[in-house]
């Protein structure tokens, strides 16, 4: 999930909203900043899906 914004001169800018760190400044298409964000690695995100992950595993293979 990213937030966009546009700069007075055209450009663009685009945060990540799980680390909030911005990935991508003064970027100058908008059809560009899909090529910034997903080149993103964000470890926030990763180590929320590896704990849902681990949690969903844990609740579907209770023993018996």
């Amino acid at each position: 999930m990213y937030s966009r914004t546009q700069n007075e001169n055209g450009t663009f800018n685009t945060r990540c909203l799980y680390c909030f760190r911005t990935i991508g400044i003064a970027v100058k298409e908008e059809s560009e900043l899909e090529i910034v964000e997903q080149a993103h690695m964000c470890p926030e995100r990763a180590l929320a899906q590896m704990l849902e992950t681990s949690i969903t595993e844990q609740t579907t293979h209770k023993p018996s």
